[in-house]
């Protein structure tokens, strides 16, 4: 799925400010600078609607005046709302806070709940992201702000439609869509068809166990963005770099076309949820709160598909680094994808043991052959915590040596701060997963999985560690 090619690109421009990154500080690296719509041909001057009246321009940026920004121009003031009151709490209890043990989560036992914005149940985060699960079992019926931070959703089931005050974004089955910090949106995923015929490609789900679909969102709570890692980034121009595992043209954004038009000049009440103070709030509109007529900058929401991640292979094992996708302050966001192995004739391709002593480690397995990991399956979490080592289970070393490919695919989160549970998250626990580790390695002629099943040589391996 391939949407935003009727959007107006230009080159890509730097905007520079104190943006968070991981356990340090940066210069702030947006997405390339782009412009939708109608806009006077200088900032700051003169634009009139077709009445005469003159179009409400807002700069609407980070980090006071320095940072990333774009300018907007509504058709009706932006400040013109009423009728505020709050709905209820987002404010996350964390439980076992003082307890260190690797966890499996399995949330394919989590069930539908409320709409893509309601019902995200957050079951990890710590005072820099948020990670939730949401399964919804209805539609938006309002339009949503989130003001305390970005969002990034990735997409494991369904396909639908993001309307914001941007423009669209069409999204699939494996999509990140960024969502900056203020963004005015609405998500409307495809109906599933009643007759089943599609309960393959939502993993063996029926429509009534999962009505829309499925997707993991991480949420900022320290004022830092999502945006890619330094190193892939030009200092002089911002450019995706050579050596980057993706581009500006992989990259989705914002677009508009006869059935998806960027403004709905339309007057009457509509509900906008604001996510601030750990509350939602909800106010209204006497307008449509897409009005937008046109807009230019380097601050958007966009979507970027896993399967256009391209990994990076090596001779021997290469690091998890290698697979950085986004970042904030103190996390980062990682693709494992299918890719070739290690092609020295005396590699491992699974990962060595190792004790990231500095940071927690959280990975949602997409899909793959999940051999190498008892009881993992598709949608299962695992959380392996800084202090404990951690490494292949007991016989995927031997059943891996001389894999050529890994059909694995998963996203992680790695974090310089502790990972908390939630109660939402202990009732997905499965208490067993830290003794999958007790029994002793398989010697050199007991080559087996690590489900005690023979290995073809010509099967798939996975690397999870």
């Amino acid at each position: 799925m391939r949407s935003g090619l009727g959007s107006h690109r230009l080159p890509h421009r730097r905007f520079v400010g104190i943006v968070a990154g991981m356990g340090r500080m940066r210069i702030g690296d947006m997405p390339y600078y782009m412009k939708l719509g109608k806009m006077p041909k200088k900032r700051h001057t003169q634009f009139r609607r077709p009445d005469g009246a003159l179009y409400s321009e807002e700069l609407f940026g980070t980090e006071g005046f320095v940072g990333p920004s774009s300018i907007l121009y509504h058709i009706h003031p932006p400040t013109q709302v009423t009728g505020w009151k709050k709905l209820y709490s987002t404010k996350v209890e964390y439980v076992e806070q003082d307890v260190m043990r690797m966890r499996h989560v399995k949330s394919q036992n989590f069930k539908k709940h409320g709409d893509p914005v309601e019902g995200r149940v957050v079951i990890f985060g710590n005072s820099d992201v948020e990670m939730s699960i949401c399964q919804p079992d209805k539609q938006m019926e309002y339009h949503f702000k989130n003001g305390q931070g970005d969002e990034c959703l990735f997409i494991h089931f369904g396909s639908g439609t993001v309307y914001s005050m941007f423009g669209t974004l069409k999204f699939g089955k494996k999509d990140y869509i960024i969502l900056p910090k203020g963004t005015i949106y609405k998500i409307v995923f495809d109906e599933r068809p009643d007759d089943g015929s599609d309960d393959e490609e939502y993993g063996g789900f029926s429509k009534g166990d999962m009505p829309l679909g499925k997707f993991v969102c991480f949420e900022t709570c320290n004022a830092s963005h999502f945006l890619p890692p330094p190193r892939y980034i030009s200092k002089k121009t911002a450019q995706f770099l050579e050596h980057a595992p993706y581009c500006e043209r992989d990259l989705r954004v914002p677009f508009e076309d006869e059935d998806h038009p960027l403004a709905y000049d339309e007057k009457g009440d509509f509900e906008v949820r604001i996510k601030a103070l750990n509350s939602v709030h909800s106010y209204t509109y006497p307008y449509h709160p897409l009005e937008v007529v046109g807009w230019d900058g380097c601050y958007y929401p966009y979507c970027f598909n896993i399967h256009d991640f391209a990994p990076i292979t090596g001779q021997l094992h290469m690091p998890p680094p290698i697979h950085q996708t986004f970042e904030g302050h103190n996390f980062v966001i990682c693709s494992f994808c299918p890719r070739a192995l290690d092609f020295h004739p005396n590699a491992i391709p699974v990962p060595y043991n190792h004790s990231n002593i500095d940071s927690d480690e959280i990975m949602y397995y997409v899909e793959g052959n999940y051999k190498a990991r008892r009881g993992i399956s598709q949608g299962s979490i695992s959380v392996h915590p800084q202090g404990i080592p951690h490494g292949p289970h007991p016989g995927t070393v031997e059943a891996s040596l001389g894999k050529k490919w890994t059909d694995e695919m998963a996203v992680m989160c790695d974090t310089f701060r502790p990972m908390f549970p939630t109660k939402a998250c202990l009732e997905l626990d499965d208490p067993h997963y830290p003794e999958s580790w007790r029994q002793d390695h398989f010697a050199p002629d007991e080559v087996r999985s690590a489900q005690g099943q023979e290995t073809s040589p010509d099967a798939p391996i996975n690397t999870w560690d």
